[in-house]
């Protein structure tokens, strides 16, 4: 049941309300970010995997290399519970964490080489990676539909501005002049200042349709997606037993059989 409650709750994490939902502008924020965190991982990652390989030959390369892969584990977490913290979805089970009461008393070295994984760690440096990349892209998308939808509707106080103070009418060859539609200025205005809420409304869909994809591709919902048969086994079979056990109490074999008289 809980497993199912947290799936459930991991459905959920997409934005309604756009423009008057705190998670949008949170989404703003961590993708502004992503640019710069996206390069500090690369750096860390491509810096620390070069040094271990370079250094291997005098053995200190190989606790390197380790620490590597712990500290990439531990980026591809923060991301993880990031993105969490901002779409509000449910912390992961203490099952899909990872115990290591039974590893208090060894050596760190040990404890990195027993809890190494070599298909976690490729899947993590590819994230990484693809973290740096798709930090650019999004920061890019970001700003280029989010600057379109602000500059339609700072338009009118620009124009009025510069018609004030430097004489310049930046509307002169418009649109409407150049489709010979007389137009006042504050119509203009009014129009330019509509669109420009479209676009920033669109421009916001956007915005949270790049975390919905960040969300899939960093693996956010894998805890979520953790099977429990065996535990919805074990409800099934626990009626079925228990009612065929009860049914053997209560009606003994010996009573059951009875000896068959026949009628002269």
């Amino acid at each position: 049941m809980k497993a199912t409650e947290a799936t459930a709750k991991a459905r959920t994490g997409k934005v309604n309300w756009v423009l008057f939902n705190p998670k949008t502008y949170a989404t703003i924020l961590y993708l502004l970010i992503s640019l710069p965190l996206g390069i500090i991982y690369f750096t860390v990652a491509i810096t620390g995997i070069t040094l271990s390989i370079g250094l291997t030959p005098i053995f200190i390369g190989i606790p390197l290399f380790f620490g590597v892969a712990k500290l990439l584990n531990g980026i591809v977490n923060f991301e993880q519970s990031m993105i969490r913290q901002i779409l509000g979805l449910p912390a992961p089970s203490e099952s899909y964490t990872y115990n290591q009461q039974s590893e208090a008393g060894e050596n760190w070295l040990k404890r990195m080489v027993r809890g190494f994984d070599g298909g976690l760690f490729i899947r993590n440096l590819l994230l990484v990676l693809q973290r740096f990349v798709t930090g650019i892209v999004f920061f890019v998308i970001m700003v280029t539909v989010i600057s379109l939808g602000l500059g339609f509707i700072a338009l009118p106080v620009v124009h009025i501005i510069l018609m004030n103070e430097l004489q310049l009418d930046i509307l002169e060859n418009s649109l409407f002049s150049y489709f010979h539609i007389d137009w006042t200025y504050n119509q203009q205005y009014l129009l330019y200042v509509g669109v420009g809420l479209v676009l920033f409304w669109i421009a916001l869909r956007v915005v949270n349709g790049l975390m919905q994809i960040q969300r899939r591709i960093m693996y956010v919902d894998e805890p979520y997606q953790q099977p429990s048969d065996r535990p919805m086994e074990a409800e099934l079979d626990t009626p079925f037993q228990s009612q065929y056990y009860e049914y053997q109490e209560d009606h003994p074999t010996q009573g059951m059989m009875q000896p068959a008289h026949r009628e002269l």
